[in-house]
């Protein structure tokens, strides 16, 4: 399965149509990296896996069903964190918004779910969305993958960092 995990998302998107690979493998391969890469590296620090193994089944039924599928159908993903997705943190790395959980979703992650992206975490920030990092007291620090002790950038370096770590199918950030 490690070979999806650099793709883009129109070559993930085509191999699900075409039923080389299931959405469900491929969330299920890009949760497993997040487990077993991620934890040096802190890019995803909302996890959201159990809604996105739930689309991602639901994404596999579309296809079987011959149901119309958006272009970018079944394809896993995650989003900075400053985005809203309904039930979860959005902080924008300020402590004092730990406990603020998203009632709604945010128009991109409506039109990115409407094009059939699903979503199964969010990924670090800095404090306001603006350092050439990203820290916050919340979530700590993000990591470059290929070097730990250098900075993946700012203020979407979570983002950054799990796209270069192939730990998401794409990212929007």
């Amino acid at each position: 399965m490690s070979e999806y995990a650099f793709k883009s998302a129109v070559a993930l998107a085509s191999a699900i149509a075409a039923k080389e690979v299931s959405s469900l493998e491929l969330t299920d391969m890009y949760i497993d990296r997040v487990e077993s890469i991620d934890p040096d590296i802190n890019s995803v620090v909302v996890k959201d896996f159990e809604r996105g193994r739930e689309a991602a089944r639901a994404a596999d039924s579309a296809i079987a069903a011959g149901k119309a599928l958006g272009p970018l159908h079944g394809v896993p993903m995650t989003i900075k964190e400053a985005y809203d997705i309904e039930g979860l943190p959005t902080t924008w790395g300020f402590p004092e918004f730990k406990h603020n959980i998203a009632t709604a979703d945010s128009d991109t992650v409506v039109r990115m779910k409407q094009a059939g992206a699903h979503f199964f975490g969010k990924t670090n920030v800095p404090l306001s969305l603006a350092d050439f990092q990203s820290f916050n007291e919340i979530y700590g620090t993000t990591n470059n993958p290929w070097n730990l002790i250098r900075t993946p950038g700012g203020s979407s370096g979570g983002s950054a960092a799990a796209l270069a770590a192939g730990l998401t199918g794409l990212e929007a950030g």
